[in-house]
């Protein structure tokens, strides 16, 4: 067992966090995280509506009596979200963990903290960091270059930006980007940081609620398989490498604008990827580490065997190193 301030604020038994994942992030997937000892993170606009996100809560609950929390990523969209809502409904329901991304949680500190939740802020510079702490949040969760979805404007790669984070950062931090097996893990902690944060990992296990096929291209990917996007609009987005992605690449290097490039990535689209099968169909969300990923076990075995092998490596390889 690796016991850290993280395990112990969000009385979990392992320092792993399953993040927001669109169009995944659903109440059996979040439910088998969460029952294997990890903190498993339900992600708020996989659902419709607020309404439904509701009854995926509750449908969540009645799956593990273990922490979860609602991922809540606010962020420019040309369809206009209700924001304060979802919210709304993530309070109503009682979950007590949120994890906040994309703008500023200020404005929903008052109204989080009122109601006794705890919140994980998602950040990709130092300086983010320090203001999500000033603003009160209880862990910030720092995102390297390497990660899937939003890596942010700066390309600061992990392995600078964690200890960097951690050097500044007074409550705990956690890893997120490019981690996917115990070496990771065990890097992030010798790197200051409380635990970790993993997505594309997750994507490649049995419960996973994506089709087999999308997780055998991830088994046949290497760390080169993926594309940024939008890096002309400052919203940098990391997906996997298919012909929408350089579809969308070229249209940047031609001038195009947001309003033709925004409906060929829809997630919409993206949605259709992970329940077809088509990896052609739209864009989807991939980091590089994904050239780390060789098998597609469950959940449990997943978690279990992170936990094992890191275990060995501080008590077994490191000292061995030690003159």
């Amino acid at each position: 067992m690796l016991r850290t301030r993280f395990t112990e604020l969000f009385e979990v038994e392992h320092p792993i966090v399953q993040g927001g994942m669109q169009w995944v992030g659903r109440a059996e997937f979040v439910a088998s995280i969460s029952n294997a000892g990890a903190l498993g993170i339900l992600t708020a606009l996989t659902q419709p509506s607020p309404d439904e996100l509701g009854r995926e809560i509750e449908k969540t609950r009645q799956l593990t009596n273990k922490p979860f929390g609602v991922n809540l990523t606010i962020l420019p969209t040309l369809k206009p979200v209700p924001y304060d809502d979802y919210l709304e409904a993530i309070i109503d329901s009682g979950v007590k963990i949120i994890e906040t991304a994309g703008r500023s949680p200020g404005p929903y500190m008052e109204r989080l903290k009122q109601a006794g939740i705890k919140v994980i802020h998602k950040c990709t510079s130092v300086k983010h960091a320090l203001k999500a702490e000033q603003l009160g949040v209880d862990v910030v969760s720092i995102d390297g270059f390497e990660c899937a979805g939003h890596p942010g404007e700066n390309d600061i790669p992990g392995l600078v930006l964690f200890p960097r984070a951690t050097e500044e950062v007074r409550i705990p931090v956690i890893a997120s980007g490019g981690i996917a097996d115990a070496r990771g893990l065990v890097a992030a902690l010798a790197l200051g940081c409380e635990g970790v944060n993993m997505g594309s990992r997750f994507l490649a296990t049995k419960e996973a609620p994506i089709h087999d096929s999308i997780k055998q291209q991830i088994l046949q990917a290497d760390e080169n398989a993926t594309k940024l996007i939008f890096r002309p609009l400052r919203n940098t987005l990391r997906i996997f490498d298919n012909s929408v992605a350089r579809h969308i690449l070229e249209m940047e290097a031609a001038g195009k604008g947001i309003d033709e490039i925004g409906p060929v990535a829809s997630g919409q689209k993206g949605r259709i990827v992970f329940e077809q099968g088509s990896r052609e169909a739209g864009v989807w969300a991939a980091g590089i580490s994904i050239g780390l990923v060789h098998d597609v076990p469950t959940v449990e075995e997943l978690i279990s065997r992170m936990v094992r092998e890191a275990s060995a490596i501080i008590k077994e390889r490191l000292p061995r190193m030690s003159v």
